[in-house]
């Protein structure tokens, strides 16, 4: 009897801990397009896409994903070195909540690594984390 409550006990704590690493890793892996989708949207490059240099990235953002008409683009690598920085620029009015398009180029040399991650930032001049957001895109090269 007293084996069958420690079997239970172990069971119950190899669960609760597969599903806090479940949820940790979802929650880890960087917002897909579908959950950033009323922020912003790309045109042209979905998830996995083959990219080359330069690589047009045209899209649409809320207004507040803008600061001063811009926002930050990055490329990384498989290992999520940085091997290239864009600056998006809106392509029309930004000081508004509804969608704005926007375009940038990326430049950058093929990495090592077969795939890699497009990353937009949300521009954030305070700094503030509360304030951070981004999406993270995968790509292959």
């Amino acid at each position: 009897m007293l084996k069958t409550s420690y079997l239970k006990v172990i069971l119950v704590g190899i669960f609760l801990i597969l599903a806090a690493g479940i949820f940790l890793w979802r929650n880890f892996q960087g917002a897909s397009l579908a959950d950033k989708s009323d922020l912003i949207q790309l045109k042209n490059v979905a998830p996995n896409s083959l990219i080359k240099s330069p690589l047009i990235v045209i899209g649409f953002a809320r207004g507040y994903w803008f600061f001063e008409a811009s926002f930050p683009i990055k490329l990384l690598d498989g290992n999520g070195k940085e091997i290239g920085l864009a600056i998006a620029q809106a392509q029309d009015e930004w000081m508004t909540e509804n969608f704005v398009p926007f375009k940038a180029t990326l430049e950058f040399k093929k990495p090592a690594t077969d795939n890699g991650t497009i990353v937009l930032e949300k521009d954030n001049p305070s700094g503030l984390p509360e304030h951070a957001d981004e999406l993270r895109i995968p790509v292959r090269f």
